[in-house]
């Protein structure tokens, strides 16, 4: 790893070490002040402006102003080899300082910080003193490299006017400097989503999948639950979690934006998971669902639609209102429980984008439950396209490389209400029995599996809906498609490794779904176990 120098120059009262300390700590960059390389130089001198100015100005006639650049060197050398990524060099104060530190050093940013006169001098007058300061602003002029001091801006890499601009302009505008522009990056993100009307299995393909990454995103809210296989334990149900933390539990966890969050239950996932919090980060802008949102749905939703109540809808419905009937909205951030595992992901996601990290994105639900393009009311309260999830973490089209559609060979909707009324339009609803008989599994076996992840009641099933299929291939536009419950076609597929070890029908059956998709089955899932998926990827 190469260390890149940010040296930065400007009068006194610029705005230097308000740049520096900001730069530490969101670029986690080493901070060196040259009055520390000189006190290095110079044991017994006095900390105070006046004579560090006139022993930087002694060194710099001594060794032309190789001294800088000498001492940071020396510094780092002792450090742990690609420890640092990024040093702030607070601050260089002569041209050749700077000559010779891009001798030492292959990569150096040279940021210049400047003010009006009226500025500087009430910025000194305010400031804390850290040393031993002079009385005036005027009187800091009077040294000779201080008063030449802007003839530096016409070397600089970038001149930043520190009164045009807030703090957070002057952070953007170096770390563009940085090379730090999602714009240009290779794209990196991949994403899941489910193609259906959720229940595709996406779980234990996103644990599958998790392990080739960097960063696992996820988006929704706790009325998905995403179920894994654990050898030698119970499956774990996902609610907020990204499902691949246990497959690769060096990778960074991220929850978006747009997510919704039952902080209790998160709080027991995190717990359950045994979770080193350092991996995880919440958007601030997450909502939260209040009690009074579950008991709402409970009794308005539930009966009526079929949905799980998990007040997901009605959080959301206040986020979009805005605090309607005097209500108070929390968000994230709002939570002292949270307050530890709280930050601005969208930068997170854009540094990690910056850096080459490979970002798998979590889809939750079906793409036929989406709020817009589902069979309304029978929906869900979001967008659960690719499209919607990318929205909701905060991504940008841009950097998306592959969309996998996960699709299951018996699509199933959640059960109907206690009150008998229907979850919604299903194309040719059949029984556990006909797939039972068509498979050879036994019907104990599936009525035991189609249960709601979250809700617990039994699920509704259906035959194949290629029109539906081909629907959710426009919304998604897919690159690739994951098959589940490959078993479902024929029991004889959970003992099917490769893929000229399936079933003759259920290798027509892929071969149409890639005539109607236009895409590649990559991903086909046999069973629900360490070793049920047939791998067919032509990427990594």
């Amino acid at each position: 790893m190469t260390t890149t120098v940010i040296a930065l120059s400007g009068p006194v009262g610029s705005g230097k070490s308000s740049l520096a300390v900001r730069l530490q700590r969101n670029l986690k960059a080493r901070h060196v002040k040259t009055n520390v390389l000189i006190e290095a130089l110079c044991p017994d001198i006095k900390r105070a402006r006046r004579e560090l100015q006139e022993a930087g100005d002694r060194l710099d006639l001594e060794t032309d102003g190789s001294w800088v650049g000498r001492q940071l060197y020396l510094m780092l050398e002792r450090e742990p080899q690609d420890s640092v990524k990024y040093v702030v060099l607070d601050a260089v104060r002569i041209a050749q300082q700077l000559v010779h530190l891009r001798r030492f050093f292959q990569s150096v940013v040279h940021i210049h910080l400047t003010a009006d006169d009226v500025a500087l001098r009430e910025r000194y007058a305010q400031r804390p003193p850290k040393i031993e300061e002079v009385p005036t602003y005027d009187a800091v002029r009077e040294n000779l490299t201080e008063k030449n001091i802007e003839t530096l801006a016409s070397l600089a890499d970038a001149v930043i006017d520190t009164v045009q601009c807030t703090e957070e302009d002057i952070f953007s505008r170096v770390v563009a400097r940085l090379g730090k522009r999602p714009s240009i990056a290779p794209a990196c993100v991949d994403v899941l989503v489910g193609g259906q009307y959720g229940s595709e299995g996406k779980g234990n393909i996103a644990a599958y999948l998790a392990r080739e990454y960097d960063v696992l995103v996820r988006v929704g809210g706790p009325n998905a639950g995403h179920k894994v296989f654990r050898r030698d334990q119970r499956p774990f149900t996902f609610q907020h979690i990204p499902s691949g933390a246990l497959s690769n539990p060096a990778a960074k966890l991220v929850i978006g934006a747009g997510a919704v969050l039952r902080p209790k239950k998160l709080l027991e996932e995190i717990a359950a998971l045994s979770l080193d919090i350092t991996r995880l980060l919440i958007d601030g802008q997450a909502m939260v669902i209040e009690e009074s949102d579950v008991e709402w749905e409970q009794n308005n939703l539930k009966g009526e639609i079929s949905s799980t109540a998990q007040g997901v809808g009605m959080a959301t419905a206040r986020k979009v209102l805005r605090r309607p009937q005097g209500t108070d909205v929390r968000l994230a951030r709002d939570l002292p429980e949270l307050k530890h595992l709280v930050g601005d992901t969208v930068t997170y996601l854009s540094d990690a984008i910056c850096e080459g990290s490979r970002i798998f994105l979590e889809g939750t639900q079906g793409t036929s439950l989406g709020i817009h393009h589902g069979f309304y009311p029978h929906v869900t309260s979001r967008v659960t396209s690719a499209s919607g999830c990318i929205a909701e973490a905060g991504l940008a089209p841009r950097h998306v490389r592959r969309v996998i559609m996960v699709c299951r060979t018996y699509p199933i909707r959640v059960g109907n209400s206690s009150t008998g009324k229907t979850s919604g339009p299903m194309s040719r609803e059949i029984s556990l029995e006909v797939v039972s008989k068509r498979s050879g599994i036994d019907l104990a076996i599936l009525r035991e599996i189609e249960k709601g992840s979250v809700s617990g009641t039994p699920r509704r099933i259906g035959e194949f809906d290629w029109d539906q299929f081909r629907k959710s291939a426009l919304l998604n536009g897919p690159t690739d498609i994951a098959l589940t419950f490959a078993d479902y076609l024929g029991i004889a597929n959970k003992k099917a490794f490769r893929y000229e070890q399936l079933t003759p029908e259920t290798l027509r059956f892929i071969e149409e779904l890639e005539k109607v998709g236009g895409v590649p089955v990559s991903l086909i899932s046999t069973d629900f176990s360490e070793r049920n998926i047939i791998d067919r990827r032509a990427w990594e």
